[in-house]
């Protein structure tokens, strides 16, 4: 089953408190989570998926695949000295429920509780991920497929397998999507696998990169491999004579090639840092500098926002209130929503201490 509805993202915060969302969710504290019970033990990746408000684990050899219309949630964690540190991801697909996604987001606020409060917690949304979750699967790359819960973990034998075409794009780090089983998702810009069962078709657009194609190889592969070796993969390229008839049968007839897709060029704009405090007894969200920014202006009682455009920071104080803490990550994505920002700007929330270089690098002062 396809979710054919996009989620708004800009009811994807956690400012959902007393929501009935957030009552369901409290049924399981974070100290009787099972799923938590080995996470953060040692280095590694952890991925699970939300189903019917419970976290659920993925199988570790599905681990890169995420379908469009589920949310997860991510746990990197490494080691840094003699301990363990840890980042904390949560993915929304686009066409996840709204339930969905508050729950992953949820979730993520309460492991990063089991784990003491120290993970940096990141946001990421299908098709805008940071290079910091694509570089936690192998290859850099990540498989986005059609369906949601339902489609579940089946396996399928390849002779009975319905055809799909994946989409593989992107520079240093590829994304894999599931896209319409049709000519006209075609482009000269990118490479294609025609999956149909006992036969792969790799289509590599004339002015598609060389690191495109030896990702599309490498999945072709992946997928004869997973197959037991049953398939045959067939390589072919843009204005190839012998591209098979089948090939465009497939895709529902042949058709014109559209021309590459044009970059998405980052969000420009003026550093802006927020802080929300509730030292006043009531919760208050103030601006606090523009443009040329001090360090000092963070103060280790209360939370703060920093606006960089292109990204998005939360910032926790380590004496900062429950409440604070609780309420930053909603007010950092309500902001998003509020200036008509793109919904899909990455929102990072770190603890005091835990600042990286890109952080550190935005004060002036």
């Amino acid at each position: 089953m396809i979710k054919n509805k996009k989620i708004n993202l800009a009811e994807t915060n956690i400012a959902l408190m007393g929501s009935d969302l957030d009552h369901k969710c409290r049924s399981d504290k974070a100290q009787l989570e099972a799923q938590w019970k080995l996470a953060g033990k040692e280095a590694g990746v952890l991925v699970w998926r939300i189903e019917n408000f419970k976290v659920v684990p993925v199988p570790k050899e599905q681990y890169g695949r995420f379908y469009e219309g589920d949310s997860y949630i991510v746990l990197h964690s490494f080691k840094s000295g003699n301990s363990l540190k840890h980042d904390i991801h949560f993915w929304l697909g686009e066409y996840t429920s709204t339930d969905e996604a508050g729950t992953a987001a949820y979730k993520t606020v309460e492991l990063d509780d089991y784990l003491g409060g120290g993970p940096v917690e990141y946001r990421e949304v299908q098709n805008f991920e940071s290079n910091k979750f694509l570089s936690l699967f192998p290859n850099n790359a990540i498989f986005i497929l059609k369906g949601g819960v339902e489609s579940g973990f089946n396996k399928v034998k390849p002779e009975e397998y319905k055809p799909r075409l994946l989409w593989i794009h992107g520079d240093k780090h590829v994304r894999v999507n599931e896209v319409d089983l049709s000519a006209k998702s075609l482009n000269s810009g990118d490479v294609f696998l025609l999956d149909a069962g006992l036969t792969i078709y790799q289509f590599n657009g004339a002015q598609s990169s060389g690191l495109e194609r030896t990702k599309g190889a490498a999945l072709a592969r992946a997928i004869d491999d997973e197959r037991k070796g049953l398939p045959k993969v067939e390589v072919y390229t843009e204005g190839d004579a012998d591209i098979p008839e089948t090939f465009w049968k497939i895709l529902g007839g042949k058709g014109a090639i559209a021309p590459p897709l044009p970059k998405t060029a980052p969000t420009k704009s003026e550093k802006v840092l927020f802080k929300l405090s509730d030292a006043s007894g009531k919760l208050t969200f103030t601006q606090v500098g523009q443009g040329k920014l001090s360090k000092k202006s963070l103060d280790t009682n209360d939370a703060f926002i920093l606006d960089l455009g292109f990204e998005i920071y939360v910032w926790i104080g380590l004496k900062a209130s429950p409440n604070e803490r609780k309420q930053a990550f909603g007010f950092a994505t309500e902001y998003l929503a509020k200036n008509n920002r793109p919904p899909y700007t990455q929102v990072v929330k770190i603890l005091e201490g835990g600042e990286n270089e890109v952080f550190e690098s935005s004060f002036d002062a």
